[in-house]
């Protein structure tokens, strides 16, 4: 394994990071933000119907966004914790206003979610909108109790 790159995300503490948001790597006109709605390695992990239900909302909502342009990607982390959100140009504060605009948003939301058919979806019987509307709540109620600097704890 000697020969392998180590990924970036995993040269940062997770034992150190708490709910909230992070540029997580800057690769030209590019930044991953990670959107960490979860305390990493805490044992409260989202379940895959959450996880699938606000990236549906969020990637629909984002990319209709005033920097929906600029958004090359949406989606979950593979341990539960949070999103990664890749956007083109971007400025973290901007960022940050259109993510708690969109979360606005996703509470707001009435009707089917986006993407909620056979045709459009792989897993379309695995959403629930009052499980991502919950996971949302508590994001955002995060995002706006504290200052965000964008940095990963040390």
């Amino acid at each position: 394994m000697k020969d392998l790159k180590r990924i970036a995300s995993f040269s940062v503490d997770h034992d150190k990071i708490t709910e909230g948001i992070y540029v997580s790597r800057i690769d030209g006109d590019v930044t991953t933000y990670d959107l960490r709605t979860r305390v990493p390695n805490a044992g409260d992990y989202m379940d895959n119907i959450t996880m699938h239900t606000v990236e549906h909302l969020f990637a629909t909502y984002v990319r209709s966004s005033s920097i929906g342009d600029n958004v090359l990607y949406f989606g979950p982390m593979g341990c539960q914790t949070g999103f990664y959100l890749l956007v083109r140009n971007a400025e973290n504060g901007t960022v940050l206003a259109v993510v708690k605009d969109v979360l606005s948003k996703i509470l707001a939301h009435t009707g089917d979610v986006p993407g909620a058919s056979r045709v459009e979806c792989g897993n379309y019987k695995n959403l629930d909108l009052a499980s991502a509307k919950r996971e949302c709540e508590r994001y955002l109620a995060c995002l706006e109790s504290r200052e965000n600097d964008f940095t990963y704890p040390a």
